[in-house]
Order: structure tokens, then sequence, then C-alpha cells
């Protein structure tokens, strides 16, 4: 699906908000590279599980069309810097959730990139009858979940020792979720 582009200022620099399109895919598929090898937050380091550019256009390209996809690019004087993901799938009984993913090359941590991605999706997801977004975050990712917690995520549950990291250390994953409370429930049960 696609959204309006939203543009804001800080720290006097302009950073946009818009839909992804298929002349992003080269670009996406450099900067997701990038990003996996900046932190460890991420699932994936530098290079596994690559997209190529052929990729991340046929992923734009589904994702403009379905209902319940949203992939959104963060933008700084023509080059994206960030990028999200809502991703839907169209079996009845799960129709109604997102899952939801986001990341920002280091070196514009700080601009409220992240943030701006997670609300725009939000602002989306509630818009579009999205009842439930859910998410994975590393628990050291205080920052992160700090951000979560404060768009009205919680945690549902834990995956322990999920992460292997360069400390030679295993470290917990926490499923988040938010859920959209719906005009009338009638659940049925």
């Amino acid at each position: 699906m696609l959204i309006n582009a939203y543009k804001y200022h800080v720290q006097g620099t302009e950073i946009s908000i818009r839909s992804a399109v298929e002349a992003d895919a080269k670009s996406l598929a450099k900067v997701r590279v990038e990003i996996d090898g900046e932190t460890e937050y991420l699932d994936r380091e530098a290079g596994e599980d690559y997209i190529d550019e052929q990729g991340f256009r046929q992923l734009i390209k589904d994702d403009q069309v379905k209902l319940n996809h949203l992939f959104l690019v963060a933008e700084i004087s023509g080059t994206i810097v960030g990028f999200s993901r809502c991703d839907g799938n169209s079996l009845k009984r799960t129709a109604h959730k997102v899952s939801f993913g986001v990341c920002v090359l280091q070196a514009f941590w700080g601009l409220g990139i992240g943030q701006q991605l997670l609300e725009q999706s939000v602002q989306w997801a509630d818009a579009n009858g999205i009842m439930k977004m859910v998410l994975q975050v590393l628990e050291v990712n205080r920052k992160a979940l700090n951000i979560y917690q404060k768009y009205g995520f919680k945690v549902e549950g834990i995956l322990e020792r999920d992460k292997y990291l360069a400390d030679g250390k295993y470290y917990n994953t926490l499923v988040m979720a938010r859920f959209r409370e719906p005009h009338s429930c009638n659940s049925g049960r």
C-alpha cells in the first residue's frame, strides 16, 4: 500500500518519509547490507540473506498492491538512510495483523528516523483496520524498547537465548505487540 510523503526537520536537516518505489531497489539492496554490518540489533550480519536489486524491486511492487503491506523509506537529500516494512498475509485467521521491522543507517541515528517510520506505520495500520502490529527486539536495545512502549507496544513473550552476539553471549529477543481497539468487538466466542 502507499502513503502520502511526510517531511520533518531535525537539527537543520529535512527528512522525508515516503512509500518505497521500484526505483529505490538498487539503493535499498546496498543500504540493507550496510545496516546489517553496523549493529547486532538486527538478525543478519552484512551480506546474509541478501536481497538483490531485482528482489527489492519485486518486494516493492508486491507491497504496493497488497492492502496489509507497507514499505517505507526515509530519505535525506535524495539518499535513502533507512526503511521499514509492515508485512501482512492473506490467511483469514491472521489477516488482521502485520509484522513490523525497521532499520536506519548508524550515521543517522538520533534524528528520530526510526521513530518517524514507526509513527507513520502505526497511523497507516490504524487507518486501514490493522488490529495488531507485532515486532521483535533484542532485550538490550533499550532505546528501541522505550520508543515501542511509547507507541503502545507491550511484551507478549520472550524468545530465550535467541541471539548469539560477538561478545560470546546469548541474548533474549522480546516479542512485542500493539493492539488497535475495534469499534465493535464481536469475537463470536
